[in-house]
């Protein structure tokens, strides 16, 4: 027993820093970390309406955004702070970074405070698989990768492990992001190409993965690169003013999302009329609505994050840390012998103090 599940009168919040994270996935293994984040958000969105969703609350600056994305089951709270500043990398910042807390619907316990920026990482590559598992061809072998930055290598990764994806064509507009997902995946089994152009990259692709992060609203892929089978994974579009797919690629099949009111104010759809059609994806889990219907269909999936895969994430995280003992305390919450006596969780007698002619205008 550890402080993780130890009764206690006390609340006992777990802190999961990067180093936890990452000793879970050095543990479990990433294949497997991947496996299990896919189960719990498939699981999750099989319980859509047992949730209060929102769409996130975003603060616009000129070189980024700061979003807060809460959402909570009858039993869970949880919510996830991040941000997206592209020129971060300038200064030495991360583009993203991401906290977020785990809470107990019943009483408001805190029971989790985790990073989220290596864990958002993995699950959107899980969801990004768990909605190719629907949408693309079962025999996919071939993806391209536009967009090699801090995302690349997690999408890379759990396409192969759980998609047997076999060959990346790879392309970014800076090339040392190329060369530098190159190095880290030189051990794995993978077939990596290096290309010149993102068309070029697209060229002979079963899917085609976009994860951009400039906030722009460009033409990343246009018609001429789809051909017919394709999945298109659109994951860098997420804000809004940011897109990477030509309007005439969201035409060419069925567009699939995960929560339409945040979807069409962030995603590719953005870009379309208030009632162009999009399924989302739980639907398609729950095999109320269809998914990929022929082997010529072009499907895409026009992601940009949602609150309950960042719940699922956690809840996942927090079973891992149990099950591993893997964490620490984090003393968040004042420890009272009387929760009636706040005041108490100051310390010793405050000693009375002689009010001072230069603080009685502060004082009144």
């Amino acid at each position: 027993m550890n402080f993780l599940t130890r009764p206690s009168a006390h609340i006992q919040t777990a802190f999961l820093s990067p180093q936890h994270v990452a000793e879970i996935v050095q543990t479990r293994g990433l294949a497997q970390v991947f496996a299990g984040m896919v189960e719990a958000i498939r699981s999750d969105f099989l319980r859509w309406s047992e949730f209060d969703k929102t769409a996130r609350v975003a603060s616009h600056s000129a070189n980024g955004v700061i979003e807060l994305m809460p959402i909570a089951d009858a039993k869970t709270y949880t919510f996830k702070y991040v941000n997206g500043h592209p020129s971060n990398t300038l200064r030495g910042l991360s583009t993203v970074m991401a906290f977020g807390v785990l809470a107990d619907v019943d009483t408001g316990t805190p029971l989790l405070v985790s990073e989220l920026t290596l864990t958002t990482a993995l699950r959107t590559a899980a969801t990004s698989v768990m909605a190719a598992q629907s949408l693309a061809r079962p025999n996919s072998r071939v993806m391209a990768l536009i967009g090699n930055g801090s995302q690349s290598e997690f999408q890379a990764l759990a396409f192969h492990y759980l998609m047997g994806i076999e060959e990346l064509r790879l392309y970014d507009v800076d090339a040392s992001a190329t060369e530098k997902l190159m190095r880290n995946l030189a051990g794995t089994s993978l077939r990596l190409v290096k290309c010149s152009s993102a068309a070029d990259a697209a060229r002979g692709a079963d899917i085609i993965t976009t994860v951009t992060a400039d906030k722009t609203q460009a033409t990343i892929i246009t018609p001429d690169m789809v051909v017919p089978g394709m999945h298109i994974n659109g994951v860098g579009g997420d804000c809004p003013g940011k897109t990477e797919l030509h309007a005439d690629v969201l035409r060419m099949g069925p567009v699939f999302v995960e929560y339409a009111p945040q979807s069409r104010v962030e995603g590719d759809v953005q870009q379309m009329p208030a009632d162009f059609p999009v399924t989302e994806l739980w639907q398609v889990l729950n095999g109320s609505a269809t998914g990929r219907t022929s082997d010529d269909q072009v499907t895409v999936f026009d992601s940009v994050g949602f609150a309950l895969e960042d719940f699922s994430a956690l809840r996942f995280m927090r079973e891992q840390s149990i099950a591993l003992g893997i964490g620490e305390p984090l003393p968040l919450i004042p420890a009272l012998a009387d929760p009636k006596n706040l005041f108490s969780a100051l310390g010793a007698p405050v000693p009375a103090l002689a009010v001072q002619p230069s603080m009685a205008p502060a004082l009144a």
